[in-house]
């Protein structure tokens, strides 16, 4: 019988999680870290995981309150860090300990979804735009700042500029639209340009996921993959390889 597994992203903004079963998600969720208090009730009321794999880009508080209430469970935690190679995916950073966990997570989540070439999107607080080769090599990628983050510069180092909540137009004729045109067409065009390193590779694809995805996505002309929980995915296939973890003793 396949072990559960228990995936937790601490992102930059918020907590993602959820219950994997090795055919599919039995549950899943999303926590501000103002409600972290609440995460061992919450955890309490769903599908026992046999262990949690997680990944965490907050700091080392967040990642000390997660510990701390998984334990509250006796549930076993393990704080997945980028490897040089492991889980169909070869990481040839220059330093591969330092591709951030949540990279690393989502290019295995890629790899275990699509099998093929891929440009892997995480379209959040930050946007990452990564090349994973045929053969699960990660060939590099991008950092951008996101959209609602080029919105606050813009706002913030301008005089008169405000903090746009405008709409996606070709053709803006409007302040609130430009500044929201502009940001969301210069995430496609990095992400448009980045395709062509794999363009030509067999069943080549972008998986985009994030919680801006849904901004971006159609505005693609690239053969895509809507996929929200890229991280989660790849944290329920590293916890799927684990060997069984000894269980926390409940504090």
């Amino acid at each position: 019988m396949s072990r559960r597994i228990l995936a937790v992203d601490c992102g930059n903004s918020r907590l993602k999680w959820g219950v994997h079963d090795g055919d599919g998600w039995l549950a899943q969720g999303l926590l501000g870290y103002a409600e972290l208090p609440q995460l061992e009730a919450l955890l309490g009321s769903q599908p026992r995981a046999d262990h949690a794999a997680a990944c965490n880009v907050a700091g080392a508080e967040v990642g000390e309150a997660v510990a701390a209430r998984l334990a509250g469970l006796g549930l076993p935690l393990h704080w997945v860090a980028a490897q040089p190679a492991g889980h169909g995916v070869r990481n040839l950073y220059e330093d591969p300990g330092q591709l951030g966990a949540d990279r690393w997570a989502a290019l295995v989540g890629a790899r275990a979804l699509h099998g093929r070439a891929c440009l892997v999107v995480s379209a959040g607080t930050a946007t990452t735009v990564d090349v994973l080769d045929g053969e699960g090599g990660f060939q590099g990628g991008l950092i951008l700042p996101g959209t609602a983050l080029m919105r606050r510069a813009l706002a913030e180092g301008t005089a008169r500029l405000p903090l746009a909540d405008g709409r996606f137009s070709a053709l803006p004729r409007n302040t609130m639209d430009a500044i929201a045109s502009g940001c969301l067409l210069a995430q496609a065009g990095a992400i448009e340009r980045m395709f062509e390193q794999v363009a030509d590779l067999p069943g080549a694809a972008c998986l985009v996921g994030g919680g801006a995805a849904g901004e971006l996505f159609d505005l693609l002309r690239v053969p895509k993959r809507r996929v929200d929980h890229l991280a989660l995915e790849g944290l329920a296939r590293i916890g799927r390889d684990l060997a069984p973890l000894k269980p926390q003793e409940p504090s």
